[in-house]
């Protein structure tokens, strides 16, 4: 059986504290948010009044759309997820099929609520009034789970495994481990991986009930994102997108391509709504038992993680998250990684977070320098019980990184984990 090495050549994000990747690095390095306070939320009497949102201008479109794209694509999740595909692609050194089909390449994209997009709060006032027959012919293609990789595609035209999966909060990291797990097996030699979320009341709104959403900081919304935090009361809502392009050791050296990073191993498991595992909680021996599978599929040992990428979105289950990190590593207090998530200046963009979290990763890989977890007032009492303080940086530090392990943990119970190591020249 095929058992091919799989790198990392090309990464594109649009993020609500950066759109494209210098944008969204610079906002790592000095703690940028893209948190801000809406209106509508307001008016329409949320709990929760604040979100991350990409500002994604006509100009920045204008340089991977065509007049078709830009006029005919509304719904934000596709906007997002094409753009950050196409900087990805371009990332990498692709070029475009205008013409043929390449059989080489394929796509795993994921989406969340898609469908909730505020592109689609139109679209239901005008049928229940009646009138669906002003509707376009793109509402369904712009409403369908597929819908952002199919939009790519046109523009692509890539001819092998076209998948749109949705995870809920692992969507991301599990659309790269889909494509690993294609890869390796030697059935293509590179695919576009990642995933998107919209934005908009109607996603906003359907988590506003759920009493998750962080309610404290509608007059401070830069300081609502607190993971970590003794203070944090919830997550923030956030949307963008983020994507990589994988590829299998031989084609990246064959076309010498720029090289950021292998995937040397993964794992995505269920805790099957058992043992403390629920909608909205984690079993926490499935959390470890994925952890220890993709250190295992890895070959390396726990020490020699230099960075955790942790899920962490300001709610109770930090604690939790913590507690299974230390028997997955065997690693606590100062002999425990560093540890961080660039939630505290995006929120938490749901179907998007790990793909976006991901290049995160990659960039900190790349430049050797680990970002803050901001907004933290006073560290969870019991979390720094834990570990040391000194593992949660929460200012930018400059520090070589060589191995990340990214985590991700989603409603229904779902885990998935991916381990990173900076790509070297072998």
């Amino acid at each position: 059986m095929a058992n091919h090495r799989v790198v990392i050549t090309g990464i594109g994000v649009i993020a609500p504290n950066g759109v494209g990747r210098v944008e969204f690095e610079n906002s790592l390095r000095i703690g940028r948010s893209g948190i801000k306070f809406f209106e509508k939320s307001k008016t329409l009497n949320f709990n929760c009044q604040i979100a991350g949102k990409p500002n994604v201008t006509p100009d920045y479109k204008e340089i991977y759309f065509d007049d078709y794209y830009q006029n005919k694509l509304k719904n934000k999740a596709i906007i997002y997820g094409c753009l950050s595909g196409l900087e990805a692609w371009k990332d990498a050194g692709l070029k475009k099929n205008h013409e043929l089909v390449d059989y080489d390449s394929g796509m795993i994209f994921g989406s969340g609520a898609l469908a909730m997009d505020s592109f689609n709060q139109k679209t239901v006032e005008i049928i229940l009034e009646g009138k669906s027959r002003r509707l376009g012919s793109s509402i369904i293609p712009q409403s369908m789970s597929s819908g952002t990789a199919a939009y790519l595609n046109k523009i692509l035209g890539l001819g092998n495994r076209i998948l749109s999966n949705s995870s809920a909060c692992i969507t991301g990291s599990e659309s790269v481990l889909l494509g690993f797990e294609h890869l390796k097996l030697g059935k293509a030699k590179r695919m576009l991986c990642g995933s998107t979320e919209g934005d908009g009341i109607l996603i906003w709104g359907a988590f506003d009930p759920m009493r998750i959403l962080t309610s404290d900081s509608n007059d401070n919304p830069q300081q609502g994102s607190r993971p970590l935090c003794k203070t944090s009361v919830g997550f923030v809502p956030g949307g963008g997108s983020g994507t990589l392009i994988l590829e299998t050791l031989e084609s990246a050296q064959e076309r010498n391509a720029k090289i950021y990073a292998e995937i040397l191993g993964t794992d995505v498991n269920s805790g099957g709504f058992r043992n403390g595992g629920s909608m909205t909680a984690p079993n926490s021996s499935a959390v470890i038992n994925c952890m220890k599978n993709t250190l295992a599929q890895s070959k390396i040992t726990s020490d020699e993680i230099d960075l955790i990428s942790g899920h962490l979105t300001g709610t109770k289950g930090d604690v939790t998250e913590i507690k299974n990190w230390i028997v997955g590593l065997n690693r606590k207090q100062q002999n425990f990684p560093l540890i961080n998530t660039p939630k505290s200046m995006i929120g938490h963009c749901i179907a998007g977070a790990g793909s976006i979290e991901l290049v995160a990763a990659i960039i900190q890989m790349e430049k050797s320098f680990v970002h803050g977890n901001y907004n933290i007032k006073e560290i969870n009492p019991e979390i720094s019980a834990e570990i040391s303080p000194n593992c949660i940086p929460q200012q930018t530090v400059q520090k070589e990184i060589n191995t990340i392990m990214k985590a991700n943990f989603g409603f229904g119970d779902l885990n998935c984990t991916i381990l990173l190591r900076k790509w070297k020249n072998g």
